[in-house]
């Protein structure tokens, strides 16, 4: 009896172990954001007002409570700058998901139908620019996309151009940027998908008379679509937020939501807005999670 009262208490400890870990990591720093969202903009430290002091007591606590204010949400929806900044990102993060998903899956399906001793070697070439750091890598793309780099260099050597066209500071530099980061993120759950699936149903669809394009769209995609779901979701949540490349890569014109809120929070040292910006910019990702978990549960059930 005392080992199943032992067992059962080790059996809530460890499910407990990961609500405590997102309570600490994620549900306070959140609190205390949206807090600050609530708040002024003030020449003080910190700068924003008000500031809860647990020695006032309730009366504090009042007062409090009634001097916070949705004002910078107002301020944020009614200014175009925010809002063209998001709606940005959402395109950068939509078209740059559906370009490494055609870029992805055919990678992914090469690889899982490799022979079985050299997919180890092709899994390392995937995840291989991952050894080295993040930020470096960015660097390198700058010398690689300059007027004068590599890419210029390669291109007017094969006479595909006259003139060394310019690269950097355009959106076709940020989604090379992204693509070349991105790329194992989508790659890899859609190869996980489709290394497990079972060639029998393939070869059963052949063996009916279908056409192999038929088999690919109407077998192998549906049983790939969880993996292409995840990769998805793996690439456009981080996508939307990105700072670095579109900072480095980027122009004037690629101005990411990313970039505000660093703008706000660094330059205006306006961390109200700053804190608003990530507010909403948390609950615009959460859409596709909440809707990825509703179709998740709904295949769920539909399989039982």
């Amino acid at each position: 009896m005392a080992v199943s009262r032992n067992t059962g208490w080790g059996a809530r400890l460890v499910v407990l172990v990961p609500y405590v870990w997102l309570a600490a990591f994620f549900l306070v720093p959140f609190l205390i954001v949206l807090k600050i969202s609530l708040s002024q903009t003030a020449i003080a430290q910190p700068p924003y007002t008000p500031v809860f002091d647990p020695a006032a007591g309730w009366d504090g606590l009042r007062a409090f409570l009634s001097a916070l204010s949705p004002e910078n949400y107002t301020f944020i929806a009614s200014d175009w700058l925010y809002l063209g900044s998001y709606l940005k990102s959402l395109e950068v993060a939509a078209i740059s998901t559906l370009l490494l998903l055609l870029i992805g899956f055919p990678l992914a399906y090469g690889v899982s139908r490799a022979p079985r001793r050299w997919q180890p070697m092709l899994f390392m070439l995937v995840v291989l620019p991952f050894w080295t750091s993040f930020l470096i890598r960015i660097y390198a793309w700058i010398n690689i996309l300059q007027r004068d780099g590599l890419l210029n260099q390669v291109l007017v050597a094969l006479r595909i151009v006259d003139e060394p066209p310019a690269w950097l500071s355009t959106d076709t530099a940020v989604y090379i940027g992204i693509i070349y980061s991105y790329l194992p993120f989508m790659a890899l759950p859609i190869y996980a998908t489709l290394e497990r699936m079972d060639e029998s149903l393939i070869e059963a669809a052949a063996d009916l008379g279908c056409p192999w394009w038929k088999a690919f769209w109407l077998v192998r995609l549906p049983l790939a679509l969880p993996g292409v779901i995840a990769g998805a979701l793996l690439c456009f949540i981080p996508i939307v937020g990105e700072f670095v490349i579109p900072d480095l890569l980027g122009g004037s014109q690629t101005t990411m939501i990313g970039q505000t809120l660093w703008t706000e929070f660094f330059a205006n040292r306006d961390w109200p807005v700053a804190s608003a910006v990530a507010v909403m910019l948390l609950c615009l990702l959460v859409v596709p999670m909440v809707i990825y978990q509703q179709l998740q549960t709904r295949d769920l059930a539909g399989g039982r």
